[in-house]
């Protein structure tokens, strides 16, 4: 009977350890990619990433476009997913979306979960005044800890579109995982946007300065990078640099992976899967 008993036990052990696999398996993080802007092709970069992170790193990805084109600013379909992923990704410019829209987004960042914002994202959203939902064009600022707002009511500014930026590692941040494998130093196309003295919010990390090149005013360095938690108590990741020429530097690819890790609560992976091939052309802004 012990001997029957001792088996049993084996059996279920097992089955439990296989279940468990088998759970674990199933359990891939879901990051879901929200992507509308008429300058910077995210529609098509983040599917690279994304790509990626399936590919190399055993994610789940869902990419979701403006429709039916990126200038289209009143629909983002299937934002209701939003209530299954682990970590959303925001690549927007002056959208416009309805409220039943609005309210996954909303639904979603009352969750607390993690946030991550690219450049433009600062602006996503552009009501007009008065609009019952013109407090999303602060969506930078409670959702990012970024300056909201642009045009006429800007937070923020930049040095002009013939700039681009010097990156460089905030040195108490050295050790920061996020940084892992990141160069030191490095360049990109992005013209630096001016985000001081308010933003990031107080309480911020700063990870990575910009310096403007050739500017077009008088410029002085700013955050690039920076995390964070945002209004609900959700981590963030936000980086005002994202021209898609950006995505073809391979330090700036090895810090959108290290950061996705992170922001999912992840160990940010110390070997580098290599350099994605991103070849996706700029747009001129509407």
């Amino acid at each position: 009977m012990k001997k029957i008993l001792l088996c049993l036990l084996l059996i279920a052990g097992t089955a439990g350890a296989l279940l468990a696999q088998s759970s674990g398996k199933a359990k891939k993080p879901l990051v879901v990619f929200v992507t509308g802007d008429h300058e910077y092709s995210s529609e098509e970069t983040m599917p690279l990433i994304a790509a990626a992170l399936e590919k190399d790193y055993g994610m789940k990805t869902i990419v979701l476009k403006a429709s039916p084109d990126y200038n289209s600013e009143e629909n983002i379909p299937g934002l209701e997913v939003l209530q299954q992923a682990d970590l959303a990704v925001f690549y927007l410019r002056w959208r416009r979306l309805p409220a039943e829209q609005l309210a996954h987004i909303e639904a979603y960042l009352k969750s607390g979960k993690p946030v991550m914002g690219f450049r433009t994202t600062t602006h996503a959203f552009h009501f007009p005044e008065g609009h019952a939902s013109e407090k999303w064009n602060a969506f930078g600022e409670f959702a990012l800890n970024a300056p909201p707002g642009w045009g006429g009511a800007a937070k923020h500014t930049h040095y002009g579109h013939e700039s681009s930026t010097d990156v460089s590692v905030i040195p108490a941040q050295a050790a920061n995982p996020i940084l892992t494998g990141v160069a030191k130093k490095f360049h990109v196309r992005s013209w630096l946007y001016r985000v001081l003295p308010d933003y990031p919010v107080k309480g911020s990390t700063w990870l990575l300065m910009g310096k403007a090149v050739n500017p077009d005013k008088a410029a002085i360095e700013n955050p690039v990078a920076w995390t964070g938690t945002n209004s609900f108590g959700g981590k963030v990741f936000m980086t005002t640099m994202g021209h898609p020429e950006d995505f073809r530097q391979e330090p700036f690819q090895r810090l959108v992976i290290n950061a996705i890790h992170d922001e999912l609560g992840l160990k940010v992976p110390r070997k580098w899967k290599g350099k994605i091939d991103i070849q996706v052309p700029y747009r001129v802004a509407k």
